[in-house]
């Protein structure tokens, strides 16, 4: 059988495999998780490898649930990566009514995506052809929500990193992997609608708290120090500065106020703020993150307040392999149409996908399969026959040409590949950025 013909086969048994693959997008879709907590979720993927007789190590992330599937050799390794966790919005229609969680990310389409390729390859033999391994690998928490929530996991020792993707580098789940993989859906256009992957901002995360004084706010406000007015003085700072932020970095700063106060007739003494401060590179990140700093605090020094400032590990910027994006490109091509595939542009949100580009190749192509707003209250899918057929046709086939012909493509990309990181100095480095001043 030559490359080709098992490509065609793997098309074939998508086809086959169309009610299956819709029936694990629905049933995560309908019990949305949120990350760390995606035990439903998990206990999902796992049932689906336990069908296809995988075998599986779990707990990655708490959550993560890892398979392989061995090659004819395994010179080389690819893996293909989906997310289990939901987003919150509340306003969604199948919004989760306690915790606001919805797959209006498109998360549930990556595993059933994830899993698509893996009953594909399984169904069709594929692996007898192939020099290399794959790895299907579910993986917990890449949206950067509950801080507070996945603080307490850290102070508890549960988890290292608050991205899911970040703890499973740190645990050794992306040791035995040379490049990695994975798809995001986004909303329809008329061309270029295939995104074979751009490139992305990366953040730091920050927990911002204000001290003041409390008195009577009507009788005796000259008694007390308004935290409020110290927080919104430090962010009118920040907004000082963004005529310095270069268009090149790609700067974002976007803050909450998650407490305000407590009484109105009481001059708020204790505000707390959350924020990202986002960059497209990591030069750029750390030193536009040392400037808001400096603004945040010089709001509460204005009024003898105090400031506490605590950065927490972000995600770095996603780069993306070109090599291994030029082989995803030409299957998008020959599935999609030419004018319906595009580079990528660059993103100014984030993923730690990015993180796991600094260590391996990495692809995180974007396709337009739904309607509305990510993340949005008016969120829908809109092309089931592009997330349930079509994407994962293309994934498979770049799959197969990485790793035919004793995984020559892969093998080269692997070796031309100049890492950031290893996995010791990536956690050093993210490490350091944790700090309280």
């Amino acid at each position: 059988m030559d490359k080709q013909q098992l490509k065609a086969r793997v098309a074939e048994a998508l086809r086959a495999r169309r009610a299956d693959i819709e029936a694990v997008a629905k049933s995560i879709f309908a019990e949305p998780e949120l990350g760390y907590k995606e035990v439903k979720t998990s206990a999902k993927v796992k049932a689906l490898f336990d069908d296809l007789g995988l075998e599986y190590t779990e707990g990655w992330g708490l959550t993560g649930v890892k398979a392989r599937m061995k090659g004819k050799g395994s010179k080389r390794t690819v893996a293909m990566v989906g997310e289990l966790d939901a987003i919150v919005c509340r306003g969604h229609e199948a919004a989760d009514p306690v915790t606001g969680a919805a797959h209006c990310c498109g998360h549930n389409i990556q595993i059933a995506n994830m899993a698509a390729v893996a009953m594909a390859l399984k169904d069709a033999g594929a692996m007898e052809y192939l020099g290399g391994d794959v790895v299907v690998f579910a993986v917990p928490a890449e949206e950067y929500v509950e801080i507070d929530y996945r603080s307490g996991l850290r102070a508890d020792g549960k988890i290292r990193y608050l991205g899911g993707k970040q703890q499973i580098i740190a645990e050794g789940g992306f040791d035995d992997v040379d490049m990695a993989m994975q798809m995001h859906v986004d909303v329809r256009r008329e061309e270029g609608n295939f995104a074979c992957g751009g490139s992305c901002n990366g953040f730091i995360g920050k927990l911002i708290e204000y001290r003041g004084r409390a008195a009577h706010a009507a009788a005796a406000p000259d008694r007390g120090i308004n935290a409020l007015n110290a927080c919104m003085l430090g962010v009118m700072g920040v907004n000082a500065l963004r005529e310095r932020f270069r268009e090149e970095d790609v700067v974002r700063f976007h803050p909450i106020i998650n407490s305000g106060g407590d009484l109105v007739n009481v001059v708020p003494d204790h505000v707390t703020m959350e924020s990202y401060v986002r960059a497209s590179n990591v030069s750029a990140l750390k030193n536009y993150n040392e400037d808001i700093n400096r603004a945040l605090k010089a709001g509460a020094m204005a009024l003898g307040a105090e400031a506490e400032i605590e950065d927490i590990p972000g995600y770095l910027p996603l780069r993306p392999d070109l090599a291994f994006r030029g082989i995803l490109e030409e299957n998008a091509k020959a599935v999609f149409g030419e004018k319906q595939v595009s580079p990528g542009e660059h993103s100014a949100g984030s993923t730690d996908m990015g993180d796991v580009s600094h260590l391996m190749p990495v692809v995180h192509p974007w396709i337009g399969c739904v309607d509305g707003v990510l993340h949005g209250a008016n969120y829908v899918l809109s092309d089931p026959d592009a997330a349930y057929e079509k994407i994962p046709e293309v994934l498979a086939s770049t799959i197969i040409d990485l790793l035919w012909d004793d995984a020559a493509a892969a093998d080269k990309i692997c070796r031309e590949f100049k890492p950031v990181f290893t996995k010791e100095t990536y956690c050093a480095f993210m490490d350091g950025i944790a700090k309280k001043e």
